[in-house]
């Protein structure tokens, strides 16, 4: 696992880095192929031909003149730029210290840092990260070369959570600063505070850029199971309640309201225009990753964008 780690524990942090960023690159090169394994194949900023419309397609997209001139509805066909900026919004707060399958959500999250990574620095393109701790916010700039995003990753694993909850909304809202040309944005959390505090900055930044919001989830979040008592932990406020799981109708409950707070975020992220992935810390998360990329490249030659 990948913890913020002391002075002393270093050295076996790197060798766990090390091992994890094998592992994306072998996996992920073994299973996607191609010469650009773009995360999000985005369409680009250069004009290219036009076309006619087909259902889903980007309506940002569309080619007026010519839709006008033809009296059929066209879209502009963009070429796909070599070189992207990709920001991380990653939400490292108290709550992602929490697992009980094969990794915590704060390793799962550290992870997919360098997943993303590894699918989006090829051809000169540029990582960079804003990251939220719970009690502050560190940027990292955007620079170039598979080196440097090993930093970048080193750093984010370093970092420690503190007591408090990061404002997601916030968090997302330094990505729209200052303006930078399109490219693509990633948002990293558990996303367990309200949608509405968070929706509208998503929303924005889906106007100029390709957003993928990557949602870690916990089985334990999802459904409880029957063990008595159960002493549950806030990590970001203390509190502690006990829970009685014998109870069959409140894991019922507990289930239903999960699912409906899962099916929740799921419609906000849609609305705001932002593809989604759910990555499960007691599942084959680079497998779901290979399966996201390739669903999304799908989209792209059948015309749809999400």
């Amino acid at each position: 696992m990948i913890r913020g780690f002391a002075p002393a524990e270093s050295t076996r942090s790197e060798a766990v880095l090390s091992r994890l960023q094998l592992l994306v690159t072998r996996k992920l090169d073994g299973l996607l192929q191609g010469d650009y394994a773009g995360l999000l194949p985005g369409p680009g900023t250069e004009a290219g031909e036009s076309r006619e419309y087909t259902p889903g397609d980007d309506v940002r997209r569309m080619d007026w003149p010519v839709t006008a001139r033809t009296t059929v509805a066209h879209v502009r066909r963009t070429v796909a730029d070599r070189e992207l900026e990709t920001w991380i919004a990653l939400d490292l707060s108290a709550s992602l210290d929490f697992g009980t399958a094969r990794w915590l959500k704060r390793d799962l999250a550290v992870a997919a840092v360098a997943a993303v990574g590894h699918l989006t620095v090829r051809g000169g393109n540029r990582l960079g990260a804003v990251v939220g701790t719970g009690g502050s916010t560190e940027r990292i700039p955007a620079r170039p070369g598979r080196k440097e995003a090993q930093g970048l990753l080193r750093r984010v694993a370093a970092l420690p959570s503190a007591p408090g909850r990061s404002s997601l909304g916030e968090l997302v809202d330094l990505l729209n600063k200052p303006p930078r040309r399109r490219g693509v944005a990633v948002i990293i959390s558990d996303f367990m505070s309200d949608p509405s505090t968070w929706v509208r900055p998503v929303k924005k930044l889906a106007v100029r850029h390709d957003v993928l919001a990557i949602e870690i989830v916990d089985p334990r979040e999802l459904e409880l199971p029957d063990v008595g008592v159960l002493a549950v932990v806030d990590p970001e406020s203390g509190a502690v309640h006990e829970v009685q799981t014998s109870d069959p109708k409140l894991r019922r409950r507990y289930a239903e309201g999960a699912a409906a707070q899962r099916a929740a975020i799921a419609s906000a992220l849609r609305g705001a225009g932002a593809a989604h992935l759910r990555l499960r810390t007691d599942s084959d998360w680079l497998l779901d990753m290979v399966r996201f990329v390739a669903a999304q490249r799908h989209a792209r030659t059948r015309g749809t964008t999400r």
